[in-house]
């Protein structure tokens, strides 16, 4: 993979999604973001997470309670003239590791999402995670 600025806006979406997705944290997906890059997602359980770096790490971490994660990759669109590049994926998952609010519940999820990414000079400068978390952490019974 080469540095970000070497790539199309659509190529380093993708690079990051992937690396987000498989709960790769902030070490790996750096490489796509600037620095500061911030975050916004109009859910309880991501109230806090106000960067980039917080939310890839909060990916990360969601791999021990959902030790089976994976995503479903459903639409993938890059919008050039306005700099910025959405993916609507599934997150698909079974609470059976230690960690989350409860013991492992052995209950699946099945979450629809989207991230909008927004660019600067390459690089992902904020990123919009659309996203009903209600929904998600009532399927796995933590809500």
């Amino acid at each position: 993979m080469g540095e970000a600025t070497d790539m199309s806006i659509t190529e380093t979406a993708r690079n990051f999604f992937e690396a987000c997705e498989a709960g790769k944290g902030w070490d790996t997906c750096k490489t796509w973001c600037t620095d500061d890059a911030s975050f916004a997602c109009q859910s309880g359980a991501l109230a806090d997470t106000v960067t980039l770096e917080g939310y890839t790490d909060w990916m990360k971490g969601l791999f021990t309670p959902i030790p089976d994660g994976r995503y479903d990759l459903k639409g993938f669109a890059a919008d050039e003239g306005r700099n910025t590049v959405l993916a609507y994926g599934i997150f698909r998952g079974t609470h059976t590791g230690e960690g989350g609010p409860l013991p492992p519940t052995g209950k699946s999820l099945a979450a629809d999402y989207v991230y909008s990414m927004e660019f600067e000079d390459g690089k992902i400068r904020h990123m919009t995670k659309i996203w009903n978390d209600g929904h998600s952490l009532a399927q796995l019974g933590w809500a």
